[in-house]
């Protein structure tokens, strides 16, 4: 099968050099870092989501995979809604006592 890269080379100009090979550059996910070495930081927002109270988890370093399944974790614990975006996790509702709580038994030692 033909590997079709196209979308990688929409921005390539034009070559007519025969011995030219497009070159990718893949950029490495950092390791996820321990959970006792994570330093999360945990807050109450309501600027500019119309009047509604989110808790914001914010200080995650690592793979964005992890911090999906974290929130994930987070949003099915506290039984409400939420997402993660731009390296935050967002839940609804004002619950940062109990993710404080939940980060730390899960292992998140340094949470604030």
């Amino acid at each position: 099968m033909r590997n079709n890269d196209w979308k990688e080379r929409l921005n390539v100009v034009y070559s007519t050099n025969p011995d030219f090979k497009y070159e990718t550059t893949e950029e490495e996910e950092a390791e996820t870092p321990e959970k006792n070495r994570q330093k999360l930081r945990v807050s109450i927002e309501k600027k500019g989501r119309g009047g509604k109270t989110v808790t914001l988890v914010s200080g995650f370093t690592g793979r964005e995979d992890d911090l999906k399944e974290l929130g994930k974790l987070l949003k099915t614990k506290c039984g409400v809604g939420g997402s993660v975006k731009e390296g935050e996790i967002i839940i609804q509702g004002e619950f940062k006592q109990r993710i404080i709580d939940l980060l730390k038994s899960e292992g998140y030692s340094q949470t604030k």
